[in-house]
């Protein structure tokens, strides 16, 4: 369904990052020109009253930045990595405390893992997780965790051949494993499923049956429950890279991490959000559910989008 705005959108923007904290949604960074950043304003959604605010923020405010990524724990927002308005690959991480509304640099340089953006960034209760994304020397397949508590990074076992690096990746945390789905080579979109256990520390090559989606990169995900949730993302890219707009999908799939089966969801309910790529979204509830929260991004006329919707999945 699509949600009415109140208030002072943001406005038009893809490659952004969105992260909820209970009944709120936060927006940071993007792009309305390609590979021009929006700002470095925090917007804030209200999921209960559809309204649109900019709080007075305080501390260690990040620059303005695409390909960014952000999660929460508990009420804290964390943000890592983008690319900067002179096309630098960045590796800082910020966290935003929700309460009282201040900033704080927590690592960068060689405090933080390697510099990145159109990476992929997940939590469960206690860690952030990274993944992939477009690095200083090419793309990357590296999984790095954040403790919260203790404020340090680890990096974990690289994946083995079969997993190549990638930039725009799913990544989602499910029946107590990290979820690598999908996600553009440099040469071609990906199809692939990883899974990394984290008892065992041991990666694993899921081939799920099922009725799989097609290759795709750059799309919403979500893990709710025991389901990965992908929707739409960019199934052929453009002949113009980043400056153009490819073929989107517009579906919505459901990867089962138990039964290790994929399913399509999408009920085709109107108003649909249609067929887009390169947008912000995350994992919310709204009216007592579960759903995938999709603000903005890019349309298969290369026009950024301000408009939300929120797609609550049948199999969960």
């Amino acid at each position: 369904m699509g949600l009415d705005q109140k208030g002072t959108v943001p406005g038009a923007r893809s490659s952004h990052a969105v992260a909820v904290v209970e009944k709120k949604a936060y927006i940071f960074g993007g792009e309305f020109t390609p590979r021009v950043p929006v700002d470095n304003k925090l917007h804030i959604f209200d999921l209960e009253h559809h309204h649109w605010s900019t709080p007075e923020v305080t501390g260690d405010i990040p620059p303005p930045r695409v390909g960014v990524t952000m999660a929460s724990v508990a009420a804290t927002v964390y943000v890592f990595g983008g690319r900067d308005a002179d096309h630098n690959e960045l590796n800082e991480l910020f966290s935003f405390d929700t309460v009282t509304n201040e900033w704080s640099l927590l690592s960068s340089g060689e405090t933080s893992p390697p510099h990145r953006s159109y990476h992929s960034m997940t939590s469960d209760d206690r860690h952030i997780y990274i993944f992939g994304g477009c690095g200083n020397a090419g793309r990357l397949k590296d999984l790095w965790a954040y403790d919260t508590y203790l404020r340090e990074w680890r990096q974990f076992p690289l994946p083995g051949d079969e997993c190549p690096p990638r930039g725009g990746p799913g990544l989602a945390v499910s029946s107590g494993k990290v979820w690598v789905v999908y996600g553009f080579s440099g040469a071609e979109e990906l199809d692939d499923v990883h899974a990394f256990d984290l008892a065992r520390e041991e990666w694993s090559t899921v081939d799920a049956s099922g009725k799989k989606p097609s290759p795709r990169s750059v799309f919403s995900v979500a893990g709710i429950g025991r389901h990965v949730l992908i929707y739409g993302g960019e199934i052929d890219p453009s002949d113009l890279g980043h400056l153009g707009a490819g073929q989107f999908g517009g579906e919505v799939y459901a990867l089962d991490t138990e039964s290790y089966s994929w399913s399509r969801v999408d009920d085709g309910a109107a108003p649909h959000p249609g067929p887009r790529g390169w947008s912000s979204f995350s994992a919310a509830e709204f009216g007592g559910e579960k759903c995938l929260f999709v603000y903005g991004g890019n349309s298969p006329t290369n026009d950024r989008l301000d408009d939300i919707f929120i797609f609550v999945p049948r199999v969960v």
